[in-house]
């Protein structure tokens, strides 16, 4: 894929909203690693190859292991997640193919019963912002760095 307009030199205003957004969501008391489990479940789902490899590397770095990075793809098939986490990456999936999911209450029980409603709104907000982001990365085709 060849890469389109540099979206950051293109619209700095647009980016630095999009990015004092993503710092804000990183201050609202979620746990880190829930974060980018969550970046990275929605960026595969969206095929968002830079984010994929951003929060690949970002978690490694945070000391998350690779077995549960390589899990994240099929993470309902394997029980290297705890129930929050879970219930997270269920969200995710639901908010993220939201024309297709239409957010089930099946999964919004899971997340109710794992998560304080500041928290359900906090992870409302995580699973919106890494989603502009990928429509970013997708649609003007960032690619990561060889």
């Amino acid at each position: 894929m060849t890469a389109r307009i540099n979206f950051y030199a293109a619209s700095s205003a647009a980016i630095q909203a999009l990015s004092a957004l993503e710092v804000a969501v990183n201050k609202l008391g979620l746990e880190p690693s829930l974060l980018e489990l969550v970046k990275l479940r929605a960026s595969q789902i969206n095929g968002c190859a830079y984010c994929v490899d951003l929060h690949t590397t970002d978690a490694r770095k945070a000391g998350e292991t690779d077995r549960r990075l390589h899990g994240v793809a099929v993470w309902r098939e394997t029980p290297f997640f705890s129930e929050r986490e879970r219930a997270a990456l269920a969200w995710t999936e639901s908010l993220t193919q939201l024309s297709l999911t239409h957010a089930p209450d099946a999964d919004y029980a899971l997340i109710a019963a794992q998560f304080s409603d500041k928290e359900m709104v906090d992870l409302t907000l995580a699973i919106s912002t890494i989603n502009s982001w990928n429509r970013f990365g997708v649609g003007f085709r960032k690619m990561p760095a060889a």
